[in-house]
């Protein structure tokens, strides 16, 4: 490939490995199952540990094989730098262990996964305020606002109900208070969207999702977009401060999370979740267009009380939806009638498979308010307009007739 040519996403994805030399002309960068380097030259180990020289140290820092995938992920979204841990969650608990310290305060979008809602709940405890607010409005932002605000975290597309955030006012606002904006890009991917087009400092991915696509490996991604001033930043530490400021973000999110926290990333899963991510693009555009066939589907049906989706002119942020995202994504939610089931309508469907996942091949579905978000209660439930009878549909790639018809036909049984 020609380095200095401009090839399109999924070109650029495909044979991002060969950029680099890869062991005996492998396609793909092979498993580095290793956990240990060596070196001859104990000089230049030295060297790899102070930051003076490339290298891996020990596995739980990074290998050759999960190196790739970072690379491959950073191409996606245009950035800086990225870092791979275990898990989405594994990405987002850095933040708090590597940048935040007690007396700070964030600003969240209330409108949250539910594991992203405990995980600020248990920083809260620990001496870290957290405002939740409703993110589809700036000026809720703004209004929570406080001197000791560090940073201001938001979804793109919020799940499971589809709000979408103010995304780049938020982004105005955080850069003029130099504020570090933080933008979960799992509902929508790199595919469907670049944070960095609208100011967010760090990106995170929940890479088992849509960028893996098939639900066999866990995974996830903290992306920096070079565009935060990491010098307006007060918590970086004296040795991360020998590097430019460029630099001081990854460097201190490294060591302070991954190194001492742990949540690695191994390679087997790095090269499952790389080798997925090749077909993403072709995967969301057929995923966003069986979304937006049976969400029109069941909008019409009078058995189904309220649909939620982006692509809906009926959506309330579906102008600016269409504003910032290549198409309205895989996820969908629905109320059903009061006078519907929502376990026996489930039980009903013949294609689509009751399971907690996002973003697979297969179509899946959920009864949220007594899954997932049964922890948080009825009241916070409420406050977050989850209905008792919400199902949250991860849509797949399933023939469009097949996929609609499915859910037809379990509607016409009840």
């Amino acid at each position: 490939m020609n380095d200095k040519r401009q090839y399109g996403f999924t070109t650029t994805i495909l044979h991002s490995d060969r950029q680099k030399n890869i062991e005996h002309g492998s396609l793909h960068k092979p498993i580095h199952t290793s956990v240990a380097f060596g070196y001859k030259d104990a000089r230049e180990l030295a060297a790899v540990f102070q930051g003076r020289q490339p290298g891996y140290r020990y596995g739980r820092q990074g290998n050759p094989t999960v190196s790739a995938l970072e690379d491959k992920v950073n191409k996606m979204e245009n950035g800086y730098g990225t870092i791979c841990f275990s898990t989405g969650m594994a990405a987002i608990g850095a933040v708090a262990q590597a940048l935040l310290r007690d007396g700070d305060h964030v600003v969240s979008s209330a409108f949250l996964f539910g594991n992203t809602n405990s995980l600020w709940q248990t920083v809260a405890a620990q001496g870290v305020s957290v405002s939740m607010v409703d993110a589809t409005d700036v000026a809720n932002v703004e209004a929570a606002l406080t001197p000791a605000t560090r940073i201001v975290f938001v979804e793109t597309i919020a799940n499971p109900r589809t709000q979408v955030a103010d995304l780049a006012r938020i982004g105005a606002l955080c850069r003029e208070r130099g504020i570090l904006y933080i933008v979960d890009n799992t509902m929508t991917s790199p595919y469907l969207f670049q944070p960095k087009s609208v100011g967010a400092g760090l990106v995170v991915n929940a890479l088992t999702k849509s960028i893996a696509g098939h639900g066999i490996a866990l995974g996830g991604s903290l992306t920096d977009t070079g565009t935060y001033d990491w010098a307006r930043y007060p918590h970086i530490a004296e040795n991360y401060r020998k590097f430019p400021p460029v630099q001081w973000g990854m460097a201190q999110i490294r060591a302070k999370a991954l190194r001492d926290f742990g949540g690695s990333l191994g390679p087997e899963a790095a090269h499952h979740i790389a080798v997925g991510a090749e077909t993403m693009a072709l995967r969301l555009e057929r995923e966003c267009g069986n979304a937006l066939a049976l969400a029109r589907m069941l909008e019409a049906d009078e058995r189904v009380a309220a649909v939620h989706y982006p692509g809906l002119a009926s959506h309330p942020q579906h102008a600016l939806a269409g504003e910032l995202f290549r198409a309205y994504g895989s996820l969908l939610s629905f109320e059903l009638k009061d006078d519907i089931d929502c376990f026996d309508f489930l039980n009903r469907l013949q294609l689509a498979i009751p399971a907690s996942n996002l973003g697979d091949t297969r179509t899946l579905v959920i009864p949220v308010a007594h899954t997932i978000f049964y922890e948080m209660g009825a009241e916070r439930r409420a406050s977050m307009g989850i209905a008792e009878s919400l199902i949250r549909v991860s849509v797949g790639i399933e023939d469009t007739d097949d996929l609609v018809d499915d859910f037809r036909q379990a509607l016409a049984l009840q």
